[in-house]
């Protein structure tokens, strides 16, 4: 096959044409975690999950450096989305996500 016949279709940018987007945004729904893990497996989950929702809120709010997210910044951010104080590791964890995101 000649390589002029593997050309890529053109595709248009989002830049010139604005995204719709639906709102209001409804969350998946939750499902149940698989049972027969160690304990120690859903802790670790959770924290992740929880981490991975405030880091996505901090970079909302405009903190897009990890050394910006300091602890009671992070915790300030889960009182203001609704999540129980995070503890120091999920502190650490969620400057750990913004600075290996990059």
């Amino acid at each position: 096959m000649p390589a002029a016949a593997l050309k890529p279709l053109p595709t248009r940018s989002t830049a010139q044409h604005p995204v719709l987007l639906d709102l209001p945004y409804a969350p998946v729904e939750k499902r149940a975690l698989p049972p027969g893990r160690p304990r120690e497996w859903y802790i670790t989950h959770n924290r992740r999950l929880k981490a991975m929702r405030l880091a996505i809120a901090l970079l909302d709010s405009g903190v897009y450096l990890p050394n910006q997210a300091r602890n009671d910044t992070i915790r300030t951010t889960a009182e203001t989305i609704g999540v129980h104080p995070p503890s120091d590791t999920t502190c650490h964890m969620v400057r750990a996500l913004m600075r290996y995101a990059r």
